[in-house]
């Protein structure tokens, strides 16, 4: 199960805890811009990121508009992720933000 939650709260949890922040936007949209601290994410390197992850630190996800997010949020949610939050708007919230 995962959550999905606003910009705001998102950016609460990242000043209050350590936290694991995936881009799992384009490669070229990542390049341009994005969350600091955020890793990008995409089919080639799932598997390792899962591996190598620590599964009880949060885990925030973000695309472009706060759709695709929910899939992946959902598939992380499966693979053990105890703490998985989808950010709402994506990235376009987040930038409208900064």
């Amino acid at each position: 199960m995962f959550e999905r939650i606003s910009v705001t709260q998102a950016q609460t949890l990242i000043a209050n805890e350590a936290c694991n922040i995936v881009d799992i936007r384009d490669a070229q949209s990542y390049a341009q811009a994005h969350v600091p601290n955020a890793a990008h994410l995409d089919g080639n390197i799932i598997d390792a990121f899962i591996a190598d992850s620590d599964r009880e630190r949060p885990l925030i996800i973000y695309c472009y508009h706060g759709n695709s997010s929910q899939s992946a949020a959902q598939y992380f949610a499966g693979q053990n992720f105890k703490r998985v939050y989808s950010v709402d708007g994506g990235f376009e919230a987040w930038r409208l933000q900064l």
